[in-house]
């Protein structure tokens, strides 16, 4: 007979690893299934680094969740003893009208967050490692900071496994079902099958694999992450001096980066957002070519003219994106036992605390306090 689970939970990077640990400390039977090995760089949960940060340009509907995110991550760092998050401040660059500046204010205004206007010569007066132009301004706010992809990731499981969560790595999913309402739920892997009375499914850029039948469409992008060493060495790039940020040109672009976070040898990181190319997660082109570090090194020069001091390495990422670029969360619109977390676009790292609480709320009540219309998989069908 299969071994049945009060949950069983599909995909243990970022949003699953968080909620194995929500249900296992909620007291539920949690079983865990994850392709490849804890907290590895083979997803969309690794790269040592992601922006977290408050006021929200993509939809001033995500500040409340964001709030919560930073009070789970401070008890997340308390209960684990991992460095999972660090204060850093965060800039937003662009011209006056742009999303990176217009929208987060405007976010900001809206829910009453503390913030600061910066003119271009208070950007470089503050931050002298940028070079803004002239009609450039920016849009500080102190909260935000960094996120530690594979420490959270980490730390997540290790609570959720001491919370009683059994945790199976380097085993597959092939498939699942699940009954009608009220009935349980399946799932086949190359090692066995399981039952359970409910499913989390939250499996990164293999969602257009494992969840086919949403009826929204996921798109996987590849991206591609660089770490630099600074002309002059990292002094003016440490946590306490340089801030994480997002910088907005006039036709779209967007770059963002973060300090140096792992002492003088460590570099800065920094990468475009949304330059990637549709690739399949199963065969991504993990090599980066040299034509790509050389493009971020050029566009950089002008702007932040001492960070392309030395290339140091860079890496392959995958963006898992959905039409509108918004999450889906939800119970699966056919199978009421059935939670899905997938389509984070880009975006969705700073959210991993309370998505799990999200998740966990769903599965075990059907319901949950926190805002997440937005993310509905039947609000739009492409």
């Amino acid at each position: 007979m299969a071994p049945s689970y009060d949950v069983i939970v599909v995909g243990l990077g970022g949003m699953g690893s968080a909620a194995a640990y929500h249900l296992a400390a909620r007291g539920q039977r949690v079983l865990g299934l994850e392709r490849f090995g804890p907290a590895h760089n083979l997803g969309s949960s690794h790269g040592g680094s992601r922006i977290y940060r408050q006021a929200y340009f993509e939809d001033p509907a995500y500040v409340p969740l964001l709030l919560r995110s930073h009070e789970l991550w401070e008890k997340l760092a308390v209960d684990s003893g991992h460095e999972v998050f660090t204060e850093t401040g965060g800039l937003m660059i662009g011209r006056e009208d742009s999303l990176a500046f217009a929208g987060t204010l405007s976010s900001a205004q809206q829910w009453g967050l503390d913030h600061e206007v910066l003119g271009a010569a208070d950007i470089r007066r503050r931050f002298p490692t940028f070079n803004p132009a002239a009609e450039d301004v920016g849009f500080y706010e102190r909260k935000a900071g960094v996120a530690r992809p594979e420490a959270t990731v980490t730390a997540h499981l290790n609570l959720a496994r001491e919370h009683g969560a059994e945790l199976h790595f380097a085993e597959m999913v092939l498939a699942w079902e699940a009954d009608g309402p009220g009935g349980k739920a399946w799932v086949v892997t190359d090692r066995g099958t399981y039952t359970a009375d409910r499913l989390v499914i939250a499996p990164g850029a293999w969602a257009p694999k494992l969840l086919s039948g949403l009826g929204m469409s996921v798109t996987v992008e590849r991206q591609v992450m660089y770490w630099f060493q600074p002309e002059g060495g990292t002094g003016p790039f440490t946590p306490d001096r340089h801030p994480v940020y997002i910088w907005e040109d006039p036709d779209g672009t967007q770059i963002y980066g973060f300090p140096s976070l792992d002492g003088p040898d460590g570099g800065a990181k920094v990468a475009f957002f949304r330059k990637g190319v549709p690739s399949d997660p199963d065969t991504l082109d993990r090599e980066v070519h040299p034509e790509e570090t050389a493009a971020i090194t050029e566009y950089l020069r002008p702007r932040i003219p001492t960070l392309p001091g030395r290339f140091l390495k860079a890496a392959a990422c995958m963006y898992s994106n959905t039409p509108d670029e918004h999450f889906v969360l939800a119970q699966h619109p056919e199978h009421p036992q059935v939670t899905v977390a997938c389509g984070f676009s880009g975006h969705g790292f700073k959210f991993v605390p309370v998505v799990g609480e999200i998740l966990a709320d769903l599965a075990t009540e059907g319901t949950t306090e926190h805002p997440i219309a937005l993310f509905d998989p039947r609000r739009v069908r492409v």
